[in-house]
């Protein structure tokens, strides 16, 4: 597939408020193709389009610090309430402590796609620039992009894997009431396809397309997806008998 037609789908998929948020790639490439492309408008488009990045990525990632210590927080109180008793009056609040962690966690992953495929798009038309232009602008931007706030997802990346452990260590812990509660809800929202749970799984696969090796493979793809990392939303999780919560 075409990157302009996966950029497309993918804001497409991604969420409402942050459509306008990605590169304009369609423009970008229309002013390429113009008889006499400016570098200083081009240049100035790009560096307009990693300030808008930049301040989406940085306000986005504030509030996952925020979110993640409140989910914390909540899950804490829980434990403390629960204890070692099965009493289905926590059921309620167990199954939606569960949706606000599936549903932060992908938002994460959302995220993360966010900053791959612009960090994609950018070095995409970088190269279209300089077949056109015949000259040398990819290797020196790059150079700038790699060092912008929008293009670090180290925290995000750990707070996913952190959130996918919770998660393996809390909901065996679960009873078999709430867990049928549960699954229940899970299905119908999976099959309704709308949501966060379809957004998250159309990033993921967008992510392991664009990362994954190939004949075109270079210095500024992307490294391979380790899916083992983010695989959770994309398989049915086994649900074992119930267990004290390690946390």
């Amino acid at each position: 597939m075409k990157f302009g037609k996966r950029i497309k789908e993918q804001i497409q998929e991604s969420l409402p408020e942050w459509r306008d948020k990605f590169l304009r790639y369609k423009e970008l490439k229309n002013l390429i193709s113009s008889p006499a492309p400016a570098e200083s408008i081009f240049v100035g488009l790009l560096n307009a389009e990693i300030e808008k990045f930049n301040a989406f990525f940085v306000e986005q990632e504030e509030d996952f610090i925020i979110h993640h210590k409140e989910l914390q927080y909540r899950i804490q109180r829980l434990v403390e309430k629960c204890g070692d008793n099965d009493d289905v009056m926590f059921r309620e609040e167990i199954g939606e402590i569960r949706k606000d962690i599936v549903n932060f966690h992908g938002e994460m992953v959302l995220l993360v796609n966010y900053s791959n495929i612009n960090y994609t798009g950018l070095a995409k038309i970088l190269k279209k620039y300089d077949k056109r232009t015949g000259g040398a602008l990819r290797s020196p931007f790059i150079q700038k992009v790699l060092r912008q706030p929008f293009f670090k997802t180290d925290l995000v990346s750990r707070l996913v894997r952190e959130w996918e452990t919770t998660m393996d260590a809390m909901f065996p812990a679960l009873t078999r009431e709430v867990e049928g509660y549960e699954r229940s809800a899970a299905v119908s929202s999976a099959a309704a396809g709308e949501g966060i749970f379809r957004n998250t799984v159309a990033a993921l696969m967008t992510m392991r397309e664009m990362r994954r090796g190939s004949s075109t493979y270079g210095a500024y793809s992307l490294p391979p997806l380790n899916l083992s990392d983010s695989d959770l939303v994309l398989r049915p999780r086994h649900i074992p008998s119930p267990i004290p919560i390690p946390y």
